[in-house]
């Protein structure tokens, strides 16, 4: 790895470090930095860590600074309990006790307490709309439910990104930092990453202050390249495996899926056989380009109220993943945002508004260049008569198969060509996935918000009374999406604009008992969606100093989640499988009418069985295993439910050295909100129906949103230490757990657990080694563990990492210097199934600073 260190000591010149970062530091001291903090997150107020209600995990600039990762956003992935999932280089999706997805609708990435999702997924683009580097103050994540006070989506957690306010932090920073990855690569050459920063913050005349960020990205992303086969037994009964197998479905290759694929009799017996498909490379730009930044206006009407206009804008070029892969390309969101805070009163209001720009879907690209230039039928006849010419040849059956793949394929598009090239520029435009691969949608978000604590002020003679704190807020939330014919209808009016909202309250009350050392928190929200009845969620908890540096807490939750809007609204065409959302009006007659999927694969597989092994006929296999067949037991949306309970301990031990902080929880989902894919027999002759189902041309092919008819269980725990060995020295570590305990009434359809039983993280770090030199070395250890999704399911191996970073500070200079690697040793690893595989980054960084 030496030549690796070298070529990034050259880019040192040019380079990054997180900016709130300047001032020499001094002796670690435990009780400062981690017991006296201060965090608003779990309880929507200013309180200490220590004597917070619920879990709540933090990165102050201290940590960012002595962090191994490149950026705050990197390194929220060494927080105790959390999870990530990397889509792209320029996409980390956060997940914490379990049931983890590519787009994470369960949990809440805010940025000063505003949602930063794209409205029409209902969770966030990864950093699209994130503060840069140089404006971050602290990063709070709650793990676990927070419903009851922020409603949404944070049924899994939220993460709060809490910036610098210009008139505490005035200034210019600049930083840049550079890096490499793709070393060692098979399918890809070194390739330069470059990340430029500025902010600059001023203060006018006391009252009025404004910030100014802008960040621009540039690099080559990780390639998504698994070769795993999906459909490994497509043909076991005529013992056609691995490379013999007609119907391959790599993971990485598109195309050549279940819609793509067609049960052909051969010399009397019956193959599945699928499309030839092109990997994720042949179809995809893999660079990776996003410019974003923020502006800010600030005046304080009194030293303590304060009123913010802020504008949030990005656009971005880079690979995106939900049920399918995307390229986003010229994709843009913006946020307008406008905040009043005091003491005791915040108001919040706030738009974005998203276009997809030109960005398509990758495998509808694959599919449809294939019938592009040959149509399915085409196609498919085309490959029986030259099977049947090479077995009439004497050509042995896997060499026909061969033969008759290489015929069927001529003249098809060769991927990198002049050819190739312009039928993606013509398929990105098309918007209609059966035809095309553009994804075009427009949305918007409006959303109003606030929050009173009349004790602090109004009714002080209350609390003096009682000693009783009372936190009351609102909200309202509208989506619109325009129509766009594919993604979204508006099924009641038709060419208008489609809306969907919800809104909801809450109160919240505290009270100290036993000289203070125990602190009682109530809270109750009550939720009102456009499509559903009112739903409460109340959370009720305990807090009890054992000693002034000594806590342990117990709280009780529970938690709504109504549809994301593409959940309850989508109509999506894909290959000849059509998404739809779950609402009524949206799927009303295709549940009533229709038989799963999987009742649908398992007949036909015992028709195929039955004609190559038992020599029945088609007719005869039909009849004989019509029974299989199972009728959807599915209905209408509803929302999620949860109950969580969650018991945990701060503290610090060994003369102040030794900090803890340990949380245990059991978890109970109700209605989780899945996927179901259920086909329609396009026939009116009941006597029928097990013949339309056994022929892919008389069946209408749905994927359904739905919720499953199983209660999941799961519970877990976690554990994080830090040890100030002395001085500057210090080591730290956290470990989780996340089981699924059990499930009732198991249908087949929970949402997968998709978690790691072991996430564990150790560092090894001093901030100040020698004359302002700060270094870090760092491990991370994720167990293998089974990933389920609609694109591809399978084992993710154990990951194991080694990261580092050494920094130089030169505070009269105002400058940072930071020289490190993350996955050191360069071993490729995924974290889920059909995702890139990410390999060693390693990166140099300077940051000017004036003004602290």
């Amino acid at each position: 790895m030496t030549h690796l260190f070298l070529y990034a000591s050259s880019l040192l010149p040019t380079l990054v470090v997180p900016a709130d970062t300047i001032p020499q530091s001094k002796a670690d001291s435990l009780r400062s930095v981690q017991l006296t903090e201060i965090v608003v997150s779990a309880s929507r107020v200013p309180e200490q860590v220590l004597k917070s209600a619920v879990s709540i995990e933090t990165l102050n600039a201290r940590q960012i600074r002595q962090s191994a990762q490149p950026s705050y956003f990197d390194a929220i992935e060494n927080l105790k309990g959390v999870q990530i999932l990397t889509s792209s280089l320029g996409f980390k999706v956060y997940n914490t006790r379990g049931f983890a997805n590519t787009t994470n609708v369960r949990f809440t990435q805010l940025v000063d307490g505003r949602d930063n999702q794209a409205p029409h997924i209902g969770a966030p683009i990864a950093s699209a709309l994130a503060p840069s580097d140089l404006d971050i103050q602290r990063v709070e994540v709650v793990p676990g439910v927070a419903s009851a006070l922020y409603g949404m989506n944070a049924l899994n957690g939220l993460a709060n990104l809490i910036t610098r306010n210009p008139f505490e932090s005035p200034g210019l920073s600049i930083g840049q930092k550079t890096g490499i990855n793709h070393v060692g690569d098979s399918q890809q050459s070194a390739q330069v990453y470059s990340e430029t920063s500025l902010r600059y913050a001023h203060v006018i005349k006391q009252r009025l202050a404004f910030k100014v960020n802008l960040v621009y990205q540039r690099g080559y992303d990780w390639i998504a390249n698994n070769t795993m086969d999906l459909n490994p037994n497509g043909n076991v009964s005529l013992g056609l495996l691995g490379a013999d197998n007609p119907a391959q479905d790599p993971v990485s290759s598109y195309g050549n899926e279940s819609a793509n694929r067609r049960t052909l009799t051969l010399g009397g017996k019956r193959y599945s056989v699928a499309r030839t498909g092109y990997y994720e490379a042949d179809v995809t730009d893999y660079r990776l380009r996003n410019l974003r930044g923020d502006i800010s206006v600030h005046y304080r009407l009194t030293p303590t109220t304060e009123i913010a206009y802020t504008y949030q804008g990005a656009t971005l070029d880079n690979v995106y993943q939900r049920t399918n892969r995307f390229r986003l390309s010229n994709y843009r969101i913006d946020q307008h945002s406008l905040t009043l805070s005091s003491p005791s009163v915040q108001i919040r209001a706030y738009r974005t508004s998203e276009n997809t720009g030109n960005s398509y879907n990758l495998r509808s690209m694959a599919e449809n260049i294939e019938k592009a230039y040959k149509t399915d039928d085409k196609w498919f006849a085309d490959f029986t008569t030259q099977f049947n010419t090479s077995t009439r040849a004497d050509r042995s059956v896997p060499d026909a198969l061969r033969d008759a793949r290489t015929f069927a394929d001529a003249g098809r598009p060769v991927p990198h060509t002049a050819t190739f090239d312009a039928e993606i520029e013509r398929l990105r435009s098309i918007n209609n996935w059966d035809v095309g691969a553009a994804l075009q949608v427009k949305s918007w978000m409006y959303h109003a918000e606030g929050q009173y604590e009349p004790t602090k002020v109004a009714l002080r003679q209350f609390r003096q009374r009682t000693g009783i704190d009372l936190l009351a807020g609102f909200d309202f939330r509208r989506y619109v999406v325009y129509p766009d014919g594919n993604y979204f209808i508006n099924p009641t009016n038709p060419g208008e604009n489609l809306i969907y909202g919800k809104m909801g309250a809450f109160v919240q009350a505290t009270r100290s008992f036993v000289e203070d050392r125990l602190k009682l928190v109530a809270s109750l929200r009550i939720d009102k969606n456009t499509y559903f009845d009112p739903r409460l969620n109340p959370r009720v908890a305990a807090v009890y100093s054992i000693s002034p540096e000594q806590t342990v807490r117990i709280s009780y939750q529970n938690g709504y989640r109504f549809p994301s809007l593409f959940e309850a609204f989508s109509n999506v065409n894909s290959g000849g499988v059509k998404r739809v959302g779950g609402l009524r009006i949206m799927s009303e007659g295709i549940f009533e009418k229709s038989y799963l999927r999987s009742s649908i694969d398992a007949f036909q597989t015992a028709i195929n069985t039955d004609v190559n092994t038992n020599k029945l006929t088609t007719a005869q296999a039909i009849e004989k295993n019509k029974g299989l067949l199972k009728a959807n037991p599915y209905t209408y949306i509803k929302p999620e439910q949860v109950n969580s309970f969650e018991l945990g301990y701060r503290g610090l031990v060994l003369k102040k050295r030794l900090y803890i902080d340990a949380d245990a929880y059991y978890t109970i989902y109700r209605n989780f909100i899945a996927q179901v894919e259920a086909y329609v027999p396009l026939g009116n002759n009941a006597d029928s129906i097990p013949y339309y189902l056994n022929n892919r041309t008389t069946q209408g092919r749905y994927r359904l949103w739905t919720n499953a008819q199983t209660t999941v269980y799961n519970y877990g725990a976690s554990l994080g230490l830090r040890y100030s060995i002395g001085g500057a020295w210090s080591v730290a570590g956290n470990a989780s757990l996340a089981r699924l305990d059990r499930t009732s009434n198991s249908d087949g359809l929970e949402e997968a657990f998709n978690t790691p039983k072991w996430i564990t993280n150790v560092s090894l770090s001093n901030a100040n080694l020698w004359n302002g030199v700060g270094a870090t070395v760092s491990y991370k250890y994720q167990s293998e563990f089974l990933w389920q999704s609609a694109l591809a399911t399978g084992l993710v191996p154990a990951i194991h990492n080694v990261d580092a970073q050494v920094n130089y500070r030169l505070p009269k200079a105002g400058l940072s210097f930071k020289l490190g690697g993350t996955n050191l040793l360069n071993q490729y690893y995924y974290t889920f199934i059909g995702g890139p595989a990410v390999g060693g980054f390693y990166y140099t960084s300077i940051t000017f600073e004036t003004g602290r």
